[in-house]
């Protein structure tokens, strides 16, 4: 809107502003434009034969940035504060430097302002990508290279970088193959929505402006039309405005005689034609499907079975509560605490490591939708958080960690990542390529062996999910379009089978992961822990937990009281707090055990239980094996653990959830089916009478599991950063 170079700043509200008496600034700032006096044109040809451009294809939610900057700026937090003046000095210097045509200074300033105060404000502005393409530049350009111009709330997008004018050409070239080189490395850790892109710019010193075309000319580009037209033709004509009417037939002549509409016939039929999906190269897409099933492990068994009670009603959405005569209470007992421990059990727990009695499984099946709203990376590599210096992946936080133990001790511990269909062959790849981070000791992975098959959803679930369950009331026109597409959907789902396979997709959107009850499983039917105790005969204990779970480490305490009490686990559990969600330690018709938030009844239930469930659990292997009905031995016959591990998964609750899938079809189309699935979860083995299972109490700074980005500021000014440094 505003033309050339500007200066914007905030207002103090007046009289005749709205905010006036209710806030001291005005909601809209002004915008000061910098003539040609103040700064030159020759300025300005130099800024643009300077400046490289470019949008480095990382999409990041920035709303949990722009929380925590405006949490930070309310109350006045001392460091980010000076951070703050120190951005207003550096500002100043840019405006200096444009006046006196210094755009090398420039490049100094805002360099100095995206290492300052922009990451003392907000630390997770920058990112391992950004800086890798930023030393990349400077090693590359040496003192060509003038300096880095973040361009947004977070790095990784809008990017300028700042070199000497003779260099551009080559920087503009050379940076497009850096950032598309770097995202090949980092797909899969790091979130990106697009390839990298190198712009070509200029300054617009007109502004927003237009320019009125009349007559035949009078036509907007060919690609509005390809958006715009397709609805106008599904509408009847009777009820096109003459105005609709008219540029239809502009339209219509202009694909005959413009040379800019040729073609434009074909990509209306494409967008407003269904396509089926590519077939194999076979031409069958069943197999593909198939194929997949049998490669990671469809238990087709357990499918039929959990598929004939969602028909009979035996399990859905409602189903997933404890019964409502179930007594739920919160512990009454506190659960000893680390402090409690003492050095008799702090010396069990390293005389058993010292003896090669215990390994660490760390769950990384999760591709962190959560952690990047949606996009498709696996959690285990994301660079997470600065630690030592750089940026590090929640793998190898957690390998320093078993790496310090493992040298107090005296032996190393063997680590074992449970991977999944979505994660293993990018985890295997980047431990590869990363030489395991250096780790010495015994390193495996232990691939899923178990898939599940989406279902078509029961109508009584949608129901349950759409009447019953909390929702939020929309304007009466948008709740009407929101009820005619619930009746919709229902209808679909009647008239495809309730309860059936659902194969109508590509084969990928057609699985689903099966919940983290079978990763331990998994270690006995993949072979991982057979391999360990051919290599460990002595190895007895387990320490299970989630890979975001950045403070878990083997404490040789809390080993040597799961040893002392003899116990099949020992689970650990940290004070709930607010925002803590997904169930907790509760006393269920008189038995201490982990409750799952999707059993509780409501959500005022799960407030007002005093612990939440840290997931990580410390394991007695050969009492694991007795609730399967195993001994060691029968670790190499298949067909036993399979019974076993099917008869077990059978006392274990099924939860049914929904999930929306895009089907897409034709060019940039897509419709979104609700679905159902089932998962299970580990916490429900403390229910089992015959698994005795103690809890204790552990700080926040060690069972915090880091589910969101918003977490991370907190965490770091808590002091949790600098503990999980302290244990690498």
């Amino acid at each position: 809107m505003w033309p050339g170079i500007k200066l914007i700043h905030g207002v103090v509200a007046g009289a005749d502003d709205p905010e006036f008496g209710i806030s001291r600034g005005r909601l809209l700032p002004d915008h000061r434009i910098f003539s040609r006096a103040d700064v030159s044109p020759e300025t300005r040809e130099q800024l643009q034969e300077s400046l490289v451009l470019v949008h480095g294809g990382m999409a990041q939610d920035v709303g949990p940035i722009l929380e925590m900057v405006t949490e930070k700026y309310l109350l006045r937090s001392e460091t980010e504060w000076r951070g703050r003046q120190e951005a207003i000095r550096i500002l100043d210097e840019v405006v200096g430097h444009l006046g006196s045509g210094d755009i090398r200074a420039i490049g100094g300033c805002t360099g100095r302002n995206f290492d300052g105060p922009i990451q003392t404000i907000i630390p997770w502005a920058g990112n391992l990508y950004t800086d890798t393409l930023i030393g990349r530049a400077r090693a590359e350009f040496g003192d060509d290279f003038w300096g880095f111009w973040m361009l947004g709330g977070m790095s990784g997008g809008g990017m300028g970088f700042l070199f000497s004018p003779h260099r551009k050409a080559l920087a503009q070239e050379r940076l497009q193959a850096i950032m598309s080189e770097t995202k090949r490395q980092m797909e899969h850790a790091v979130p990106f929505a697009m390839e990298p892109v190198v712009y070509n710019f200029a300054i617009n010193e007109r502004g927003t402006d237009a320019v009125v075309l009349r007559g035949d000319s009078a036509l907007m580009p060919a690609d509005y039309y390809r958006i715009a037209v397709p609805p106008l033709i599904r509408t009847e004509s009777r009820l096109l405005s003459p105005v609709r009417r008219a540029e239809l037939e502009r339209f219509t002549a202009a694909c005959r005689e413009d040379a800019e509409f040729s073609g434009m016939m074909q990509h209306l039929f494409d967008d407003l034609l269904p396509r089926g999906q590519e077939k194999a190269k076979d031409g069958r897409r069943s197999e593909s499907l198939e194929s997949l099933l049998d490669a990671y492990g469809f238990d087709r068994v357990q499918h039929e079975q959990i598929q004939a009670d969602l028909r009979g009603g035996r399990i859905g959405l409602a189903q997933n509560r404890l019964p409502a005569s179930s007594r739920i209470e919160d512990v009454s007992e506190r659960p000893p605490g680390l402090s409690a421990l003492s050095e008799h059990h702090r010396k069990k727990g390293m005389d058993a490591l010292a003896a090669g009695m215990v390994a660490v499984v760390s769950l990384a099946g999760g591709v962190g939708s959560r952690w990047t709203k949606g996009a498709g990376v696996v959690k285990a590599l994301n660079p997470f958080c600065k630690l030592g210096g750089r940026h590090r992946s929640f793998v190898e936080t957690h390998l320093a960690k078993s790496l310090r133990v493992g040298r107090a001790c005296g032996a190393m511990v063997p680590h074992v990542l449970t991977t999944s269909y979505l994660t293993h062959g990018a985890i295997e790849a980047h431990l590869r390529a990363n030489a395991n981070y250096g780790y010495p000791g015994p390193l495996l992975l232990s691939p899923g062996r178990i898939i599940g098959l989406r279902l078509v959803p029961m109508e009584r679930d949608l129901r349950f999910a759409w009447e019953e369950m909390a929702q939020q009331v929309l304007d009466e026109q948008a709740q009407k379009v929101r009820e005619s597409l619930h009746t919709t959907l229902m209808a679909w789902a009647r008239q495809t089978g309730e309860g059936s396979n659902y194969t109508d997709n590509l084969p990928m959107q057609c699985l689903h992961p099966v919940g983290h009850w079978y990763e331990v499983p998994n270690l006995m039917r993949n072979g991982t822990l057979l391999r360990l105790l051919e290599e460990r005969p002595r190895l007895r204990y387990l320490m299970v937990h989630n890979i975001d779970t950045a403070g878990a480490d083997v404490d040789a305490s809390l080993l040597g009281y799961h040893i002392e009490e003899d116990a099949a686990m020992t689970a650990e559990v940290i004070a709930r707090q607010v925002e803590d969600r997904g169930g907790g330690l509760a006393r269920i018709d008189g038995r201490v055990r982990l409750v799952e938030g999707l059993a509780l009844p409501d959500e005022e239930t799960e407030t007002r239980l005093s612990y939440y469930n840290s997931a990580t659990y410390w394991i007695d292997i050969d009492k694991l094996l007795a609730v399967f009905g195993l001994e060691r031995a029968d670790l190499s016959n298949a067909d036993k653990l399979n019974d076993a591990v099917r008869g077990v998964a059978a006392r274990m609750p099924t939860y049914i959830t929904l999930k929306d899938v895009k089907k897409r079809w034709g060019k940039g189309q897509e419709d979104v089916f609700p679905v159902a699935q089932f998962e299970k979860l580990w916490g429900d083995m403390t229910a089992l009478p015959e698994w005795q299972c103690r809890f204790v109490e552990v700080s926040r700074m060690r069972g915090q599991q880091l589910k969101e980005p918003a977490q991370l500021d907190g965490w770091l000014r808590d002091g949790s950063a600098a503990y999980v440094e302290s244990l690498m």
